[in-house]
């Protein structure tokens, strides 16, 4: 509990302070859309985040194999069967992780008001979407909530686990921090524009709305 606590105080601490991050149903009048973000048919974009997960990925791997190697993770020193167990729980983790990921963005939507939320599958993404529209500062949050929350967990369960099985942990780990490639993205784009924007996602993709020129 102590654990879980400690990794959602910097997410908590983010809604505290200057206006109340909200969620709204209705679209306010004068609102146009100024920028549209569909990973399905934009394929630019897809790509440049891919590519960003990846460099994420490759530079989690390298830096880390310098403190604990990677090869630990192929180690048959307690046996054939510990060997198999820690694939067999990598394999269970990822999917499980897939799915708490997507589950934090919901309840980050719910923390911001959003009543009904929206889960799926596309073949390529698992996604948590919602009909409202949310402000910058409420969709920054929800953005970035799964990967600050599940990076602390895991981060502390690395220091308290055996060298066979770091590399188990850590794996989820660099699937988290890659995986929220497309989160980051976003961040940073939807950082740049102006103060008064509105983003509905609906889930593989988003449209931002705005009474101003980007």
């Amino acid at each position: 509990m102590n654990n879980y606590c400690t990794a959602t105080s910097f997410m908590l601490y983010y809604t505290q302070g200057g206006d109340k991050m909200k969620a709204v149903e209705t679209l306010p009048e004068g609102y146009r859309p100024i920028y549209d973000i569909d990973l399905q048919k934009n394929k630019k974009i897809a790509l440049l985040i891919n590519l960003l997960a990846i460099v994420i990925a490759v530079g989690l791997v390298v830096t880390m194999h310098f403190v604990v190697p990677i090869f630990s993770l192929f180690s048959m020193e307690n046996g054939i069967q510990n060997y198999i167990l820690r694939f067999g729980i990598l394999l269970i983790l990822i999917i499980l992780y897939m799915v708490l990921h997507e589950l934090v963005h919901g309840i980050a939507m719910k923390i911001c008001g959003t009543k009904k939320v929206k889960y799926g599958f596309t073949g390529m993404y698992a996604f948590a979407g919602s009909k409202d529209y949310y402000d910058k500062k409420a969709y920054i949050f929800i953005a970035l909530a799964p990967v600050v929350l599940w990076g602390i967990v895991l981060a502390i369960v690395n220091l308290f686990v055996s060298v066979e099985w770091f590399w188990v942990v850590y794996l989820i780990q660099i699937n988290n921090l890659s995986g929220a490639a497309g989160d980051l993205f976003v961040t940073v784009k939807f950082s740049r524009l102006p103060k008064d924007i509105l983003i509905q996602d609906y889930g593989v993709g988003m449209t931002v709305f705005s009474k101003k020129q980007p």
